[in-house]
């Protein structure tokens, strides 16, 4: 049911444009036809085609989200960086925007930890969002922020550079299940006669097992029990318990990669500059992507960064 609830939600909106693009274009040619194009009916099919536009957009985005993990929860640690009580007011101000970008999207957002500075601002802290492919969004987030501004805590009014890193991380179940997949397309089975010690009977019969597994390439043989049937179910035992730590493997695999792509939380590494001063503008230094509202983006407007981001990506894929 959670897969077909999956589904449904990439597919249905999209059926849904479709209908409503089908709509507009039946009304236009009948107002064409009839010599309307002024009238407040066309008008209005223009308006109505600018909002399919920005929803085809945000659906052109769920395409790209087709890694495993892109639909899970996401958890989102922010964690002061270098310089001090500026760095912990830093935090703070990304931890505001990103509960503002989940209130303009309607994710739910819980606070797991937080530790409040020792002035002003937090030192660390850690929120769960949950909604529509939350990680598959977010994971772009992950990187060293850099703030530039004149300081609210310095008497002399001087400009200021702070540090905050964001940590992005999916909701997984510890839980493994593993599945074998199907007879003949995943996997095969084959019978033949055991061999070495274990009596004339044994060595008479086809009692022997050998399954092979192909999306993995695991082979598992099983002669020692007496009858095929106890053979057959040792074997699925293995192939289950090597299917089990190959996914343990690639979890682990995929945790270090993400640990090795994190940088110092200090000058050189930042993927995001947000400067307030002496101009107002919001840098992404891996697309150079240049947004002039600093203000709307740190008040939860990400989602342009967030499109680019993906855009970028699979460009680079």
């Amino acid at each position: 049911m959670k897969k077909i609830t999956t589904l449904k939600a990439r597919v249905e909106p999209w059926v849904a444009l479709e209908q409503e693009v089908n709509d507009n274009l039946e009304l236009a040619a009948l107002l064409k036809e009839e010599g309307l194009e002024e009238s407040d009916d066309a008008k209005a099919i223009i308006a109505s085609t600018e909002e399919l536009q920005h929803r085809f957009k945000k659906l052109e985005l769920t395409v790209m989200l087709t890694g495993e993990e892109d639909t899970l929860p996401a958890f989102i640690k922010v964690q002061a960086g270098a310089g001090g009580t500026e760095a912990m007011d830093w935090a703070a101000m990304l931890l505001r925007m990103y509960s503002r970008w989940c209130e303009k999207n309607g994710y739910a957002m819980e606070l797991m930890d937080i530790s409040d500075g020792e002035q002003a601002g937090i030192q660390s802290a850690t929120i769960r969002v949950e909604g529509p492919y939350a990680f598959g969004y977010l994971k772009g987030e992950a990187g060293v922020h850099r703030l530039v501004r004149i300081s609210p805590f310095d008497a002399n009014a001087r400009r200021q550079t702070s540090f905050a890193s964001v940590d992005v991380t999916p909701e997984i179940d510890d839980k493994i299940e593993v599945d074998i997949g199907v007879q003949d397309k995943d996997w095969r089975i084959d019978s033949f006669r055991a061999g070495g010690k274990g009596g004339q009977k044994v060595n008479k019969t086809t009692s022997a097992v050998r399954i092979t597994h192909y999306p993995s390439g695991i082979v598992v043989s099983m002669q020692n029990e007496r009858s095929w049937h106890q053979n057959r179910e040792m074997a699925f035992t293995i192939l289950r318990s090597r299917l089990y730590e190959l996914e343990l493997k690639k979890r682990q695999a995929a945790v270090q990669q993400r640990e090795d792509e994190k940088m110092d939380i200090n000058f050189g590494s930042q993927i995001r500059s947000y400067v307030l001063y002496p101009y107002k503008m919001v840098n992404d230094h891996r697309m150079e992507l240049k947004i002039n509202d600093a203000e709307a983006v740190l008040d939860g407007d990400i989602d342009p960064l967030i499109e680019n981001y993906l855009r970028w990506k699979l460009d680079k894929k």
